[in-house]
């Protein structure tokens, strides 16, 4: 068996596997793991509680021996089931938390195979230490330039049409599966916080330094998600465009990029529910019949007035960044498109 050792994220860009196996536990894989990664766990996650308390309650010779027995028993399945269709050539790269027994295990059996297995030195720790380097421990050199604006200014649209025009963008909402908001959660839960970071991680690193990246503002947290400190710290010093449009022009945008939540009235209502400690109660009362009555227009230009520009408004007067104002008329797709081309011939690329 090749060892493999990870100095560089970049590293991971360039490996000639065709195959990278995590055979940690489910819930270890669902928290992070590496790029690409499939799940053929040699422990299921009772199986290693159960090897747990083996080892520490009765021997861990005991422990050894059951979990051997385990792990040869779903090693069969998998060389049944779904390795069962590569020929002599595969190549794949085997890793477990940190290639230890389990994944030591596991790529013994297809080294005798016949397969050149690689294993990961260090494991899944030694992805993770790199990732928390990057994103912790050193200073990130991207050019970042920020999309600022009061909510239903299309900020995330606008990161779309400026990707489709050729810049660099980090869409960090879409990572996080949630928009920025009270109001928005996502169908899917969001991401584990190691693998929100993996994923920010990986997206960092496919892009060239060297050129601006354009990301949507935003606060420290993304629904539950932590931004990391590098980069929180780049977003906090970067200069910012804030879109401003008529609140009218912003209602009818939202009503368009939130149509699911009009899709589910009782989860509208408990959303607006929560903002009761911010506001009257006629007030909140008025936008639950607002939501009731399917007044959606009127619905969102009110919370945009009375609940969100104010907290934008206090949250940008303690900000001393550069902000260029980018007026808008409206936040139609073609508006929006002929923007984003003007951002990208007016900021320098390189």
């Amino acid at each position: 068996m090749t060892p493999l050792i990870l100095t560089t994220l970049h590293d991971l860009t360039r490996l000639s596997v065709d195959s990278i196996i995590d055979v940690r536990a489910p819930s270890e894989y669902a928290e992070d793991h590496l790029p690409g990664a499939i799940n053929l766990p040699v422990l299921t996650d009772a199986q290693r509680a159960e090897v747990g308390t083996i080892y520490t309650r009765d021997s861990p010779f005991n422990a050894r021996k059951i979990g051997g027995a385990l792990v040869a028993q779903n090693t069969a399945r998998h060389l049944q089931g779904p390795l069962g269709a590569h020929d002599g050539s595969w190549l794949p790269l085997v890793y477990c938390w940190r290639g230890g027994q389990r994944s030591g295990a596991f790529a013994t059996i297809l080294d005798q195979v016949g397969w050149r297995v690689q294993l990961l030195k260090g494991g899944y720790r030694s992805y993770r230490r790199l990732v928390v380097e990057m994103l912790y421990d050193t200073p990130l050199p991207h050019r970042i330039r920020l999309i600022d604006g009061g909510t239903g200014t299309a900020k995330t649209r606008m990161l779309q049409h400026l990707q489709d025009a050729g810049g660099q963008v980090l869409d960090l909402e879409g990572l996080a599966r949630h928009r920025g908001s009270l109001f928005g959660g996502m169908t899917n839960p969001q991401p584990d916080q190691k693998m929100f970071e993996s994923q920010v991680a990986q997206g960092l690193n496919a892009l060239d330094p060297s050129r601006i990246t354009w990301i949507e503002a935003e606060s420290s947290k993304i629904g539950e998600r932590l931004l990391p400190p590098s980069l929180w710290t780049s977003m906090q010093v970067a200069p910012r465009l804030r879109l401003e449009a008529p609140i009218m022009a912003r209602a009818r945008f939202l009503t368009r990029a939130y149509s699911d939540l009009m899709a589910d009235p009782e989860h509208l209502q408990d959303r607006i529910e929560q903002l009761r400690p911010y506001h009257a109660e006629v007030q909140v009362n008025d936008w639950l019949a607002q939501a009731t009555s399917g007044a959606w227009e009127e619905l969102a230009a009110s919370l945009i007035a009375r609940h969100y520009d104010p907290r934008y408004a206090k949250s940008a007067a303690r900000s001393d960044v550069s902000i260029t104002p980018v007026s808008l008329p409206d936040l139609e797709d073609d508006t929006l498109r002929a923007t984003a081309e003007r951002l990208l011939n007016d900021a320098p690329q390189a």
